[in-house]
């Protein structure tokens, strides 16, 4: 499985969580059960992950949506926007540009036509917040 693949397996996730309002551990318990999917070790990194920062995402997305909330986003917007902000912040080795560049993409197959423009131009805001070395992902 490629990293795109697995990071829309992740995408899926985190977007079925934003719906259904569940922990992710029973998310991830009910696709293997419901529909025999076994996500990919990075798909179910990034999903836990985002559920674990959550709160600390969750902020760091509200301080760029201008003249929004968190409540007014679509759930692909919401799901999307929150999981390139987890790669950005704690995931090593991945660049910010990949990131937003795949967020953007899948914005393109999920979304509406306005998703992807508005998740490029978010995470473009927070990327300006970040210090150089998380941008081209060399954090610690």
């Amino acid at each position: 499985m490629t990293r795109r693949e697995a990071r829309e397996q992740a995408f899926i996730l985190v977007f079925e969580q934003a719906v259904r309002g569940e922990k992710m551990d029973d998310i991830l318990h009910d696709a293997a059960e419901a529909r025999d999917l076994i996500p990919n070790s990075f798909a179910e990194r990034e999903a836990l992950g985002v559920e674990e920062h959550q709160a600390e995402i969750d902020e760091k997305i509200g301080g760029h949506i201008r003249g929004w909330n968190l409540r007014r986003l679509s759930k692909v917007s919401l799901a999307l926007l929150r999981l390139a902000v987890y790669e950005m912040l704690w995931e090593k080795g991945i660049p910010t540009s990949v990131s937003i560049n795949e967020a953007v993409e899948l914005a393109k197959q999920y979304g509406g036509k306005d998703d992807a423009p508005y998740i490029n131009g978010v995470l473009a805001s927070v990327a300006k917040d970040l210090p150089e070395e998380v941008k081209e992902g060399s954090h610690e």
